[in-house]
This record gives C-alpha cells, sequence and structure tokens, in this order.
C-alpha cells in the first residue's frame, strides 16, 4: 500500500468486528511504532498490549465512558517513558521530546493497522492517573494513548481539512 493512500484512507474505527487479533500482526504493529524517529535516538516509548475483557473495561471507564475501547479485541496503551528523554535532554526531553516521539510512534502504529486492514482509534481523552494505576505503570512513564485495534465493522466517511492555503506560511508567520 502506497504511504499517501494509507495517510489519507485511514479513519478513526470505533466499531470492531468480534474476529481476534494474532499476536503476530500485533508485533507488526509494534515493529512499525519501533521506527518511528525519535531525539537523539532516545526511543522514550512503551507498549503495553491489553487483551484481558476485565482491564479493557476498566480502561473504558477511565477513557471516559468510551465503551468502544472494551469492544475491540486488542488496546494498545502507548507510554513515554519521561525520564529517559530527560537523561538526554533535560526538562525539554521529558515535556515535549517524549511526546513528540511517541507520537510519531502512535502514527506509524495507525497507518501500518490500516495497510493491514485493521481499524484503530487514538484516544488521548483519558484520566491518566486511573490508566497508571490499572495497567501497574510507574512513575517515570506516562501514559499518552490508549489505540483500541480490531478489524473494523464500520467505514467512515473522510472529513474536511483545513486548505493548504491557511495552513502553509513562507518565510514568515
Amino acid at each position: 500500500m502506497d504511504v499517501f493512500e494509507a495517510i489519507k484512507g485511514r479513519r478513526s474505527i470505533r466499531a470492531f468486528r468480534e474476529a481476534d487479533v494474532l499476536s503476530d500482526v500485533i508485533e507488526r504493529l509494534i515493529e512499525a511504532a519501533s521506527w518511528a524517529p525519535s531525539a537523539g535516538n532516545i526511543q522514550p516509548w512503551e507498549f503495553i498490549i491489553v487483551r484481558n475483557p476485565e482491564t479493557k473495561r476498566r480502561l473504558a471507564e477511565a477513557a471516559l465512558g468510551q465503551s468502544f475501547v472494551e469492544e475491540a479485541p486488542v488496546v494498545i496503551v502507548v507510554c513515554a517513558d519521561e525520564e529517559r528523554s530527560a537523561r538526554g535532554y533535560g526538562p525539554r526531553g521529558r515535556t515535549l521530546y517524549c511526546i513528540q516521539d511517541t507520537a510519531a510512534a502512535i502514527q506509524n502504529i495507525h497507518l501500518a493497522a490500516y495497510a493491514l486492514g485493521l481499524g484503530t482509534c487514538w484516544v488521548g481523552a483519558f484520566r491518566e492517573d486511573e490508566a497508571r494505576k490499572i495497567l501497574n505503570i510507574p512513575e517515570g512513564i506516562r501514559p499518552i494513548a490508549i489505540i483500541p485495534v480490531g478489524y473494523p465493522a464500520e467505514a467512515p466517511l473522510p472529513r474536511s481539512r483545513r486548505p493548504l492555503k491557511q495552513i502553509v506560511h513562507y518565510e514568515k508567520f
């Protein structure tokens, strides 16, 4: 699949078929994530793969009641190791670079999933402290996104995008 086709074709999926997603397919998504760029090649990402129904239910509650999280056969929780980035870049690494790097890894998961016929959704609206407790995430590791993964049971239409002339600035803002 052409990368531009994946970029333009991918949608946020919030309804999944009951079909399981095999572990080797999930590993391919994580491998794609691991090839994302990162500041100083620090690679501050950590991935928690969740299949347990009760854990998914609790994550859905932490995600402000977004029930589709628990309906997905697999949930990937992507975390940023703030301390790892801080060792390389101090406060800017802790507060910015680890987030940027992890976001790039998350995007790779979404694009790879789409190329493999899977649906995903980037869930950023969740209570971090609850997710941390549910998954036993240590201090210094920050949960950034909850990504439900499964075979789509919906095909959302494309959403509009701002025209380039509204978002591009040459030489100065």
